[in-house]
Parts: structure tokens; sequence; C-alpha cells
């Protein structure tokens, strides 16, 4: 049997406000919107969803922690602190890279990686 993720959302108490933010901050797109119960966006290639929380049921109360590769953490760091989002934490691991993690509008932790140099 194979396995891949299918999908990965996280829930959302203002689709707008999610949306302006995942849009505006990572330049994202949207593939398809169920109006303010689901929307499908594009993160290079790969499945990432917004659920309002009736959309996604049981799974409202879940902890799940998003991590989106960048190139450049610098900017990514700029951009996010532009957008008001909180720095909670960095973090250095040598040869494998570098993240930082903050908080989208609906108080969910997301992360951001990136590679080190070669």
């Amino acid at each position: 049997m194979q396995v891949k993720i299918q999908n990965v959302y996280q829930v959302t108490q203002n689709m707008g406000r999610a949306l302006d933010f995942y849009r505006g901050l990572l330049g994202m797109t949207v593939k398809f919107q169920d109006g303010t119960k689901w929307a499908q966006l594009d993160a290079g290639g790969a499945r990432f969803a917004l659920s309002s929380p009736e959309e996604a049921g049981a799974a409202a109360a879940s902890n799940t922690v998003i991590v989106f590769e960048v190139d450049d953490l610098v900017a990514m760091r700029k951009q996010l602190e532009v957008a008001g989002a909180p720095i909670l934490a960095t973090r250095d691991m040598g040869s494998h890279g570098s993240t930082i993690t903050s908080r989208d509008p609906d108080g969910n932790v997301i992360q951001f990686f990136a590679r080190a140099p070669k």
C-alpha cells in the first residue's frame, strides 16, 4: 500500500482574514473555495486548505503544526513582522537548516523552514 499526504488544513474562525494572511504572506493562490466553509490553496504544488470549524467537525479541536519550506528565512521573518504575526521561536539546526515558529490570525502554530546553504 502506498501512502501520501492528500491534504493538510487549518481550521479558521474567519475565512477572509485567513485567506488574506496566507495569500498575502506566502503568495498562495486559491484553487477552490466554498464560501466561508472551505478554501483550497496551492502551496508550491502541495494541497493546503482552510476550513471552517463546522466543516472540520471533530478535527477542529486537534493540534497540527504545518511547516512551510521557504528559500529565504530572513525575508520570511520580515514578512511575518510586517503582517503582525508573532515570532514564537527560532531554531538553527546547523547543516540541516533553520526554522521560525509563528502563529496565523486564528492562533494556529505555523513554522517556516529553510535549508542550510550548501
